[in-house]
């Protein structure tokens, strides 16, 4: 632990055990980690003084008073407590990202809806000023629901810092490369990564390889947790151990510097001499992480049948009705498709969950044409939705051999809650106005006989 390595102005710890790349392994686990030799106190919490001069802190994310399998909160040994990061406030505007409740009385919600890749700008933009929010659901003064954005970046946050008292953020990359300079580690992801910001945490962004463009799921409810496998057992899916979580680091710099912040949907500035990313030594469970969508194991059905799009979840956020969720983070990346007499696409339904969808790379089985990467679609609930005509022709008429769906990597925000469009989604997002008719083409087939009519 005596080593240290210098990354992006902060000093972060090297040398140990369990350091990959930056990162420990776990999801959900109780951490240890510190940038400085013997900076984390042994056996408490609290000490009457702290190693180094520095201050013991805690940051809670859920009550003190939550079950032990669900509490969360991470000591942090400090340079300045947070209250020294921490001044007078001045509201200010952010037009592009908003929060629920949001509904437009001049935006129609109700319908199946798909955009094409928000263009990158030729205006300077940062992860706060390039986030377009598309839809909101639920309702972000009682903490139940959701956004979904998209973000362009095409320079990095310099002496400047964010935090979010309002959600948690899951990042999923479609273009370009950031970097999460955060209080308790650096992150850096990548297409065909995603990366979880927990609720209070102080980070700058960093564009590594840009313009970047991807997708936010902003969660207002309870945090994100792996699903229950239920019968699957103890494997597959998305494992614990492929889930990385930065390791300490800690900028001592004094210069003049700003933190955003976002409470209850409005966004306020204050004005410090240092950067507050001073966090030298911390240990607990809650902390950020990132995951690589390669390492997701999917299963399915080996004989017939296409099981639910719920086979597929990632990360699950749970509401207060077991079973349905706040938000479900799925997937849906190559895999063999082997099921015999079987229609493979996803099937045709409607649904009591939203539907939000994004492409990162390739085709989507069901819409092979019009889905591009970047791209988005929405389904809200109780929308019929299901393969375009051409999908449906080459399942239905396909020699059912086995066959690798490749190259191709989609996903879906879903949630309990109808999902607004927001003002940019329907009037200045790349909406396509013929989506719907994509089933134009479907046939009836129904000729009273039990064969029907395939020709």
């Amino acid at each position: 632990m005596n080593d240290q390595t210098k990354i992006s102005g902060l000093t972060r710890a090297a040398g140990i055990s369990a350091l990959h790349d930056g990162y420990m392994p776990g999801f959900g686990n109780d951490f240890e980690t510190e940038a400085l030799p013997g900076a984390l106190p042994e056996g408490m919490n609290s000490p009457q003084k702290c190693a180094y001069g520095l201050y013991g802190e805690q940051l809670s994310g859920t009550a003190f008073t939550a079950p032990s399998h669900q509490n969360e909160r991470t000591w942090c040994y400090r340079i300045r407590p947070s209250v020294k990061h921490s001044g007078r406030y001045q509201k200010i505007s952010l037009p592009y990202w908003q929060s629920a409740p949001n509904v437009d009385p001049d935006v129609t919600s109700l319908g199946q809806y798909r955009w094409d890749p928000v263009p990158h700008s030729d205006k300077p933009l940062t992860w706060l000023t390039g986030m377009r929010t598309m839809t909101t659901a639920g309702d972000v003064y009682t903490q139940v629901g959701m956004a979904s954005h998209i973000y362009l970046v095409t320079e990095s946050m310099v002496d400047e810092y964010f935090y979010s008292a309002d959600s948690e953020l899951l990042v999923v990359p479609q273009e370009g490369r950031l970097r999460f300079c955060t209080e308790l580690g650096i992150i850096d992801i990548e297409p065909k990564e995603i990366a979880i910001l927990p609720r209070g945490l102080v980070y700058r962004v960093e564009l590594l390889d840009g313009p970047a463009r991807g997708f936010v799921c902003e969660n207002y409810g309870q945090k994100f947790d792996l699903p229950g496998r239920g019968p699957i057992g103890a494997n597959c899916m998305a494992n614990r151990r492929d889930f990385k979580t930065p390791v300490a680091a800690f900028e001592d710099r004094d210069a003049p510097s700003k933190i955003t912040i976002k409470w209850q949907g409005q966004f306020h500035e204050t004005h410090i001499g240092h950067s507050p990313l001073d966090v030298v030594a911390w240990h607990g469970n809650y902390c950020p992480v990132k995951y690589d969508m390669r390492t997701y194991c999917p299963v399915g059905a080996i004989l017939f049948d296409h099981p639910d799009p719920s086979i597929f979840t990632v990360l699950t956020a749970p509401s207060g009705v077991e079973g349905t969720a706040n938000i479900d983070f799925v997937l849906f990346r190559e895999r063999w498709m082997v099921a015999e007499n079987t229609f493979r696409p996803p099937w045709y339904h409607k649904n009591v969950m939203s539907e939000l969808m994004g492409n990162i790379y390739g085709e989507y089985d069901a819409k092979p044409n019009g889905f591009a990467p970047g791209g988005m679609s929405l389904h809200n609930m109780m929308m019929p939705h299901g393969p375009d005509n051409e999908a449906f022709e080459k399942a239905t008429f396909a020699d059912l051999q086995p066959g690798k769906l490749d190259n191709t990597m989609s996903f879906m925000f879903e949630t309990r809650f109808p999902q607004h469009l927001t003002a940019f989604a329907a009037k200045e997002a790349p909406l396509q106005d013929d989506y719907i008719d994509c089933w134009d083409s479907l046939k009836k087939r129904f000729d009273g006989t039990p064969e029907g009519n395939w020709d």
